[in-house]
């Protein structure tokens, strides 16, 4: 059987003017074409040949010898080359470039710049990609608690956190009490492993551990006081959206850091705000 979107051996069953047949080798029936260009000048009928099979511009079946970035069912980081009226057209290594259908596309694209896709099969039968990776990256990854992984944001929900695509290949989720700035699909994130899951899907946290932090937040602390002129109108037992918003940190984090800056001698609480001791 001869396979669309993956990288298979078929043999030549028949020499034409403008390229050869290939087949699986047991069913003969069914052919795809290799365009002459591909193929050698030694090349015999029974001889055996790796290739990829797409559709071309007719949306025929064609194959190649050249290798695409990304194959069937697989996620890969691919330049668009441009944006029509259907959707964007990613460059993958073949002559026709690959269309991402804007239903596809978890965020609009641009021309120029690159986004992570997989490949799949659409209900017309024919290739496309897709931002929506979340079903095509694996569990398996040799990564363990504490580790320090690199991933790209492809989704984020309000609900659970922002979905991350580590090494652009596992599956990975930011959970939402551990997101905190500002994080767009897209974005490339550096993080740590806080649990790998019993089905291999890894959590992370853009944070370090606490007591590596509170030195961080405390200077964050300290910056945001001074943009309230050095007084800040609230203090450690403000409500955890109040200190979320203001400051993204959560309740805990926002006080182990007043805690370090309070015993410090940096900053003074009052009632309802805290001064820091040097403005």
């Amino acid at each position: 059987m001869i396979r669309l979107g993956e990288i298979q051996t078929l043999r030549i069953a028949k020499k034409v003017d403008f390229g050869v047949y290939l087949y699986d080798g047991v069913n003969g029936e069914e052919k795809v074409l290799l365009p002459q260009k591909q193929v050698s000048a030694d090349a015999q009928a029974g001889d055996a040949i790796e290739v990829f099979v797409y559709r071309d511009s007719k949306d025929r079946l064609i194959a190649t010898t050249n290798k695409p970035k990304i194959t069937l069912h697989s996620v890969g980081r691919l330049k668009v080359a441009q944006v029509g009226k259907i959707g964007a057209f990613l460059d993958w290594g073949l002559e026709k470039d690959l269309l991402l259908p804007f239903k596809e596309q978890t965020r609009r694209v641009s021309a120029g710049e690159e986004c992570l896709a997989a490949l799949y099969i659409d209900k017309s039968n024919r290739l496309c990609a897709t931002m929506n990776v979340y079903p095509y990256l694996e569990n398996n990854s040799s990564y363990k608690k504490d580790d320090r992984v690199s991933g790209t944001v492809y989704e984020i929900s309000p609900n659970f956190g922002a979905f991350v695509a580590v090494d652009d290949r596992y599956s990975a989720l930011i959970p939402k009490r551990e997101l905190y700035g500002t994080v767009n699909i897209g974005d490339i994130v550096n993080a740590r492993v806080t649990a790998v899951k019993e089905d291999g899907k890894l959590d992370l946290s853009i944070r370090e551990k606490a007591y590596l932090q509170i030195a961080a937040d405390a200077e964050k602390v300290l910056q945001v006081i001074d943009s309230f002129d050095g007084v800040l109108p609230i203090n450690d037992k403000a409500s955890p959206e109040v200190i979320r918003r203001e400051l993204q940190m959560s309740k805990n984090e926002f006080k182990r850091a007043v805690g370090n800056l309070l015993k410090a001698g940096k900053i003074t609480i009052t009632e309802k705000a805290i001064r820091r001791n040097d403005k």
